[in-house]
């Protein structure tokens, strides 16, 4: 692999807003993303901003990696989202105990299947690991496959649970986690 995996810094949200335009105009990105294009194109300046700096190095409540090609064009990301006990998580629920969440998967399609995503996952589980969770658990759409494999393949292993499909009304977005060995 040709590339730098690294944390984002707070100045980058001009690369961070591309990237995940680029990430909604994929064609799996209604199994994948609970908002739309047309929406996130809308948004200000401001908005692109505050999400990139709270979720840049140093920030202990969410952390964004990206994958940096010798070009500087950003090829892929994952976010990881700090859930504590007692708290509400990213979907509305109490948090019953401290783990992390992946959110924002996402790889340009040339680079996948050249190890990209597991270098971004093994970052991902790297600093959850080191700030001291046990558990990072993600959702994956019932219908995205190719998802589902990476995450088994990686160690990934389904809980059983499940939440209402945002996007797709009467699907289901499966729970799986993995665990600090």
């Amino acid at each position: 692999m040709n590339q730098v995996i690294r944390s984002i810094r707070a100045d980058e949200w001009r690369a961070v807003k591309e990237l995940r335009l680029a990430a909604l105009r994929d064609p799996v990105a209604h199994l994948a993303f609970v908002e739309t294009y047309e929406d996130s194109v809308a948004r200000p300046d401001s908005f692109w901003q505050e999400r990139a700096a709270g979720a840049a190095e140093g920030v202990l409540e969410r952390r964004q990696f990206v994958a940096v090609g010798p070009d500087g064009v950003w090829r892929g990301s994952v976010v990881v989202l700090v859930e504590r006990t007692g708290e509400l998580d990213i979907l509305g629920n109490m948090s019953e105990r401290d783990q992390g969440h992946l959110v924002g998967v996402f790889v340009r399609p040339e680079h996948r299947g050249s190890g990209l995503t597991d270098a971004l996952f093994d970052a991902a589980l790297a600093w959850a690991w080191g700030i001291g969770l046990e558990r990072v658990r993600l959702f994956v759409h019932e219908k995205n496959g190719r998802a589902e494999a990476f995450y088994r393949r990686v160690g990934f292993v389904p809980t059983g649970g499940s939440t209402a499909s945002v996007g797709d009304k009467g699907a289901q977005d499966l729970e799986f986690v993995i665990t600090r060995s």
